[in-house]
């Protein structure tokens, strides 16, 4: 019989704090073979999730956007062999803006059992922070990084959430979050709602929400800390 693929998230930061339900963690502790997208980051979140096996004596497979596409199929060599396998992302959800999806959708073609755990999104609680439409919304990952591009972009989804009463929700690279924040004041509308959730889940968290024409003057500092950007103009 084949293993099963557990779909284990990942804290958002580096807290060392339990980030999984204790029945989650206590599914995952006896797996000695991980698709990981960061073996540095994946070895700390292991040993701080408890696993039986000892760290060093783990099976930890690359899975990143470096990974090409024939080689993802030879992932599945441990669940075929039996073995329940771990598939463990940077931070947050795996295979939710990630290349973990493509194991996914194989492990699924091959018959194999895929078990998604709860833990932290950070996609999810930006959403639920930011008091815009969570009936309806779409999750777009990285904007063009061309200023004329990403202005049109802009535009584009602010019509597209107006039109549909869709939240649109986006992530950047850290080190330009501020162009982004200032792009997005310029050129949204005054009425639209705009919401920026940083640093989810640790001690420095910080979550705006406001109509752009109420945004406070001077933005939080968002230079190189994870963001999620939210946009609501129905």
């Amino acid at each position: 019989m084949p293993g099963t693929l557990f779909l284990i998230p990942a804290p958002l930061g580096d807290e060392t704090r339990p980030w999984l339900p204790e029945p989650e963690r206590q599914r995952v502790t006896h797996i000695t073979h991980f698709v990981v997208e960061a073996e540095k980051t994946a070895r700390r979140h292991l040993k701080a999730l408890g696993v039986t096996t000892p760290i060093r004596e783990l099976t930890l497979l690359p899975l990143n956007e470096h990974t090409r596409a024939t080689e993802v199929t030879a992932l599945l060599a441990p669940l075929h062999a039996g073995h329940d396998v771990g598939l463990i992302s940077e931070a947050g959800c795996p295979a939710v803006a990630d290349p973990g999806a493509q194991l996914v959708a194989l492990a699924h073609e091959h018959g194999i059992c895929v078990v998604p755990l709860i833990g932290p999104s950070s996609i999810l609680l930006a959403l639920m922070a930011a008091g815009a439409n969570g009936q309806r919304f779409a999750f777009l990952g990285y904007l063009p990084v061309d200023a004329a591009e990403r202005s049109r972009a802009i535009r584009e989804l602010e019509a597209r959430s107006r039109s549909a009463n869709e939240t649109q929700v986006f992530i950047e690279t850290p080190y330009r979050n501020h162009a982004l924040l200032q792009q997005l004041r310029e050129t949204l509308a005054p009425a639209t709602r705009l919401a920026v959730a940083v640093d989810l889940t640790l001690p420095e968290e910080t979550v705006i929400s406001r109509r752009v024409a109420d945004w406070p003057q001077c933005a939080p500092n968002l230079h190189k800390r994870p963001a999620i950007f939210v946009v609501h103009a129905a």
